[in-house]
């Protein structure tokens, strides 16, 4: 694995650093403020990221998408994440599980979402049913040419501005040892679709402005062609697709511990007390080099990640432990950032406290730290024969 950039990627790291830092930073404040991005505020960011071929990198070159190979794209997930998730995710990367389209959805889903005509969600989570998904209620009943869909599902982020959402909902069950379990299927909902209601959610503390909402079924029905792969095929859909979401995850972790960093050692050098700066004193240098080398051992483990995702090898513990590793150390270096501000560094004035209050469902988002540990000891105690 070469750990050098490409003068290619560089250009990109570059010219992205600057997007964000002229596009994204001034409107932090303002959308901390209002708990939203004004409409008119994201559709210039969304329109110029376009321009600048920022958009839909992650997406195949046959559908309109930069094509890029999975280390640039984390590449530009790491300056993407230095900015708040309400406007970085403007700059959109469509969810993966959309390269699995085929047939009509290709025209009807994959490209207009490529070319930013459309914006998708993804509807996993409920509220009986979160890191277990065998157990979700939502339900589509097959019923000729259509499913007809009941059930709540809730945390979903997008709802507000998404043309479509990425269902998943169980369409069987099945007996295990751990007694009945919902088979899982993938269908693709059109928001204007009758029997889908859309409510505001819950009052989130991390990533104002990136809200979630309540998506409410009630007897929708939705033509059986929007079935994304096989029926009952969605855990593998999953697997195959959305495991690349939690190396995403890890890289606006760095990204965003980053930020902190700077924010901290910036802090360090101008503020003095005792007649120094209090970048001289042991206490404050020495947390400013422990912050370092945590961003430095998760960029390595983040960008091997995504490599291995580039040469077809990558497991389920490799974006389990990139997650993991990169979530946790984001909550503690942004901690230690708060730290070295002292009392400013929890006013909300300041970024690094947004950066502190946003680093915490980092944890809890894409599968907590507990479901990630439980991924990883699952494969070592299998290698060992358990």
């Amino acid at each position: 694995m070469d750990f050098g950039l490409s003068e290619e990627q560089r250009l990109i790291v570059d010219s992205l650093r600057a997007f964000v830092e002229r596009e994204l930073y001034p409107h932090e404040a303002e959308v901390e403020r209002l708990g939203r991005v004004p409409p008119d505020l994201a559709r210039s960011i969304r329109e110029k990221a376009i321009a600048q071929g920022f958009y839909a990198a992650n997406m195949p070159a046959e559908h309109g998408g930069a094509g890029l190979d999975a280390v640039t794209v984390t590449l530009m997930d790491m300056e993407l994440g230095r900015a708040s998730y309400a406007l970085n995710h403007l700059v959109a990367r469509p969810y993966t599980v959309l390269r699995a389209c085929e047939g009509h959805m290709v025209d009807a889903f994959l490209r207009p979402t490529v070319r930013g005509e459309k914006v998708e969600c993804i509807a996993m989570t409920e509220p009986e049913a979160g890191s277990d998904l065998r157990c979700m209620r939502t339900f589509a009943a097959r019923d000729g040419d259509d499913y007809v869909i009941n059930g709540t599902k809730h945390f979903i982020s997008k709802a507000d501005i998404a043309d479509f959402v990425i269902l998943f909902a169980a369409t069987g069950s099945e007996e295990t040892p751990r007694g009945t379990r919902a088979r899982i299927s993938c269908i693709f909902v059109d928001k204007a679709t009758p029997g889908l209601t859309v409510r505001p959610g819950y009052t989130c503390i991390s990533h104002r402005g990136y809200n979630n909402f309540i998506l409410e079924f009630d007897d929708c029905r939705v033509p059986a062609r929007n079935l994304l792969g096989a029926e009952h095929g969605g855990l593998d859909l999953a697997k195959t697709w959305l495991g690349a979401t939690r190396v995403q995850v890890a890289a606006m972790a760095v990204g965003r511990a980053r930020r902190a960093t700077d924010l901290a050692g910036e802090w360090a050098v101008t503020r003095r007390q005792f007649g120094q700066p209090i970048g001289d004193f042991q206490g404050v240098a020495f947390k400013l080099a422990d912050m370092a080398t945590e961003i430095r051992a998760a960029e390595v483990m983040t960008l091997a990640s995504a490599w291995a995702l580039d040469q077809g090898t990558a497991g389920d513990s490799d974006a389990a432990m990139t997650k993991l590793f990169a979530t946790e150390m984001l909550g503690r270096v942004a901690d230690q950032a708060v730290q070295i501000h002292g009392g400013m560094g929890l006013m909300e004035e300041t970024p690094v406290a947004r950066i502190w209050r946003d680093a915490r469902v980092e944890r809890i988002w894409d599968g907590t730290s507990e479901v990630q540990r439980h991924m990883i000891s699952r494969a070592m105690l299998k290698s060992y024969g358990g």
